[in-house]
């Protein structure tokens, strides 16, 4: 991709370039040339306003290219590009969701809404409703694969075909020999019959019960979708934490 004289003003969104483009933006991401989100590193990896931003000492350097300037605007540039690498990162990563396990370990996960309903679910609705229950996977939109116990995966007798179709958490509750699935939807992907066929298809080899779960950040999220929510299901709202709403036909017909 070619940053032209006013490039430095102009962002461009993930959804607008393909896979090697995307690619190729991270390379210049971390060469130091390209900045990632500049206007809200807070922004989600997985938001359509993604955006990339010309490095403004990298665009000073272009521009002078043809000129007795350009010599020395290089190397100055290549002598703090390490420097700009390093604090790029650094400011990243002081954006980051950081995750407590119950097992007392911290995870960090790109910074979004997503990210904060998935710590929400490991934080708040494993230890009330799984309680002594084990971390077996968490996903990223950043890096796909935010934690992985393979062996305890293995153990359940499963093995990963295609880890994009994996939910984004996975909590395996041993008292009950229960496996969690839970889905983290803030602007998609609610357990629905189509997603339920897929997890049940995905999981079908597990030693342990599969237990189907959409979270949603509060009611007005769950409402957008309440319509696509499949039987045999359950839904968790993080801002009504204690609460669990039950998709389950007869099951629990009765007086409490």
């Amino acid at each position: 991709m070619v940053f032209g004289g006013c490039a430095a003003d102009r962002h461009n969104s993930d959804n607008g370039l393909d896979a090697r483009q995307i690619q190729t933006m991270h390379q210049f991401e971390q060469a130091g040339i390209a900045l990632y989100n500049p206007d809200d590193p807070s922004r989600p990896v997985n938001s359509p306003k993604a955006a990339y931003q010309v490095e403004p000492t990298f665009l000073g350097v272009a521009q002078s290219f043809g000129t007795k300037e350009y010599k020395l605007r290089l190397a100055g540039f290549m002598a703090s590009r390490v420097s700009l690498t390093a604090q790029n990162a650094k400011h990243r990563e002081m954006n980051m969701v950081p995750i407590m396990t119950a097992q007392g370990q911290e995870l960090s996960l790109s910074p979004g809404a997503h990210s904060q309903l998935i710590r929400d679910i490991v934080e708040q609705f494993a230890g009330r409703f799984v309680p002594g229950g084990q971390l077996v996977y968490v996903g990223d939109t950043g890096e796909k694969w935010g934690y992985f116990d393979q062996d305890l995966f293995a153990s359940l007798g499963l093995k990963v075909d295609d880890h994009g179709k994996m939910p984004d958490v996975i909590l395996y509750y041993p008292d009950r020999s229960w496996l969690i699935l839970a889905e983290a939807v803030t602007s998609h992907g609610p357990v629905d019959a189509k997603r339920h066929r897929e997890l049940d298809r995905l999981f079908k080899s597990s030693k342990a019960g599969l237990v189907f779960v959409s979270a949603f950040p509060d009611r007005r999220t769950f409402t957008r979708y309440i319509e696509q929510i499949s039987w045999e299901t359950e839904v968790w709202i993080a801002d009504n934490p204690s609460h669990l709403i039950h998709f389950n036909g007869a099951r629990f017909l009765g007086p409490y």
